[in-house]
């Protein structure tokens, strides 16, 4: 079986939330974050490689204990594609690397098993990406063979601007659940979310 080794990225500044930082926003009695490493975890059996930045050391307190490793973005005020950089030059060795967002509570594992399992029957040597009516999903897959190439360009690192430049290189997968196309960007997202729906 693959190694799979999850980043997620929970360097972000927050903004939209006002004075709130969503990852630290209890999910079922848990920090979001710390929501999210467990999910990712299950899905891959590896600790999670966790991109720190924006208030780390609340993050890193709500991931004591979790099985994660932490790795700070000192560019993390730069934008997320720094954090995707940071994770691929910080990610220990794996076949494949399973790309992720802190914000996206109503992925479950089973979600993140649905997205593997497409990656492997599709090609695996191509980035595969979660679509569902035309609206690219998260997390991603990229295999170990195209992680060097997305720290090549330093001016704009990450898979942005990669999976459009090269298509040649991507794969979209047909998945329709919920959780692949939603996250929290403000207070009125979280109040609305039904996380009665997380399993």
């Amino acid at each position: 079986m693959p190694k799979t080794v999850a980043i997620l990225l929970a360097a972000g500044l927050s903004s939209r939330m006002g004075a709130l930082n969503k990852l630290l926003l209890p999910v079922h009695g848990r920090p979001m974050i710390r929501h999210m490493v467990d999910t990712y975890h299950a899905a891959t059996g590896q600790d999670v490689c966790v991109i720190t930045g924006h208030e780390a050391d609340e993050v890193a307190h709500a991931l004591k204990d979790a099985p994660a490793t932490l790795h700070f973005n000192s560019d993390y005020a730069q934008g997320q594609p720094t954090s995707v950089a940071c994770g691929l030059r910080s990610a220990p060795t794996c076949d494949r690397l399973l790309i992720g967002l802190g914000d996206q509570p109503l992925l479950t594992g089973s979600n993140l098993s649905s997205l593997l399992d497409a990656h492997d029957e599709g090609d695996a040597s191509k980035i595969s990406i979660p679509l569902h009516c035309d609206q690219r999903g998260n997390p991603i897959v990229v295999p170990a063979s195209l992680r060097a190439r997305l720290v090549e360009d330093p001016r704009s690192p990450g898979c942005k601007k990669f999976t459009r430049a090269f298509p040649e290189h991507v794969q979209f997968h047909t998945l329709s659940q919920h959780g692949f196309y939603a996250d929290i960007d403000t207070p009125d997202a979280y109040a609305s979310f039904s996380f009665e729906a997380i399993q």
